[in-house]
């Protein structure tokens, strides 16, 4: 079976790893740019996503260049505790979360594909614009602005502007709280989330991502995605948030770049697949980055993909696993996710409280963190419990012609459980 897949990102990248240890091999991947760079800022990799990397066979090189987050944080303006909660193993997962440089994640895995694939299974400054492909199947892997998304879809048009925009930026700092921690700071009219992304250097210092999410005064630039920006502009609207353990407005100030991203995603489509095409990653559901689940999601759509294939399930199979989950995901984060306890605690004490139980109850705050973790599938009881996606040797379809079968196959098996 021969797959190509369109774009060296996160989702691309973990689908050819995922093919090659499914026992599909012929995988080629083609990236638009001329050359890689370990671009972008910042990005959360949850215990769902984190154990498909372990079973990958690559859990050691990711807590080598991650932090592996030990708790997360919600705060009002006034540095007033709403919520707190432990994460990854801490929080009763048999997986850790990690923190990352996403340009890191992203070198890790392109090195692990050239081992395990060969130098040549990467192909740079080669876009793809169309279906026509030499292959049992293509994989759309190329992003929010997918040139095969578009090819299914040549009426959908831009991607939809939240009226929101990002600055994200990274900046050294001495570690804060635990040094593993999460920070989400609110007040219903911006966010700032902020976390370590690396560990400290030999001096103590730490690499610390942060972003801040603002209603736009003017037009985003939804042309440029990478857009730099003055600290000038940003500084003013952090200048009096305040909290105990980390000096925010310092910490903004020591930024070397700020970049605007507008906050944008697509709304959910009622397929992702054609014969012999489909889509994952942000090229079939981009997502505004609450509750920390885009590559997450793009991950774990790779490693279904290949068990999918591999066990002749097809393509119907990892539609009906991931699409429904990915759907509900992109349209809870429209509405904050579980960061919707910061609007909520602004909403009802906009000045501030003295007993945040008296404002958000602790049963309330409880309910929306569980119910979007069960919604976005990383529940602690049921993901552990869960089997693995790996493919067991023996187990996947002998091959080209039996592989290639299980694109176009209708069947209605179940998820391991």
């Amino acid at each position: 079976m021969r797959v190509v897949i369109a774009g060296a990102g996160i989702a691309g990248l973990t689908a050819a790893l995922s093919l090659h240890a499914a026992g599909i091999t012929e995988v080629v991947i083609h990236e638009a740019v001329e050359e890689l760079q370990p671009l972008g800022v910042g990005i959360n990799i949850l215990p769902h996503a984190v154990r498909e990397v372990i079973e990958l066979g690559l859990g050691d090189r990711l807590a080598e260049i991650g932090v592996e987050t030990a708790d997360l944080t919600f705060i009002n303006r006034y540095g007033q505790r709403i919520w707190s909660e432990p994460r990854g193993l801490r929080a009763g997962y048999t997986w850790p979360q990690y923190s990352i440089h996403r340009g890191r994640l992203q070198f890790m895995l392109l090195r692990a594909v050239q081992e395990r694939l060969g130098a040549e299974a990467v192909v740079t400054g080669s876009p793809v614009t169309g279906l026509d492909h030499d292959a049992d199947l293509l994989i759309g892997a190329d992003g929010i602005r997918s040139g095969v998304r578009r090819a299914l879809f040549p009426e959908e048009g831009e991607p939809l502007w939240s009226g929101d925009v990002l600055w994200r930026g990274t900046s050294y700092s001495t570690p804060f709280m635990t040094g593993k921690s999460m920070i989400m700071a609110g007040d219903g009219i911006q966010k700032i989330v902020i976390y370590p992304i690396a560990p400290p250097d030999p001096d103590g210092r730490q690499l610390i991502n942060w972003g801040i999410q603002h209603k736009a005064t003017e037009a985003a630039h939804r042309g440029d995605w990478n857009r730099p920006v003055s600290l000038e502009k940003v500084l003013p609207h952090v200048a009096d948030w305040h909290c105990d353990e980390l000096d925010i407005p310092g910490l903004i100030a020591a930024a070397v770049k700020v970049f605007e991203y507008p906050l944008v995603d697509r709304d959910p489509l009622p397929s992702w697949s054609a014969e012999k095409v489909t889509l994952m990653g942000d090229a079939a559901h981009p997502m505004y980055p609450t509750g920390s689940n885009g590559g997450t999601q793009a991950v774990i759509d790779a490693r279904v993909l290949a068990y999918a294939l591999a066990t002749g399930r097809g393509l119907e199979f990892y539609e009906e696993q991931r699409r429904p989950v990915t759907n509900n995901v992109v349209l809870a984060n429209r509405k904050d996710g579980p960061e919707v306890v910061l609007k909520l605690a602004h909403q009802r004490a906009p000045r501030g409280f003295a007993d945040i139980e008296d404002v958000l109850p602790l049963a309330e705050r409880e309910e929306i963190a569980l119910r979007y973790k069960q919604l976005a599938g990383f529940e602690p009881a049921t993901l552990n419990a869960r089997r693995s996606w790996s493919v067991a040797a023996g187990a996947s379809l002998a091959g080209t012609t039996g592989a290639a079968a299980g694109i176009s196959r209708s069947c209605r098996s179940t998820s391991p459980s």
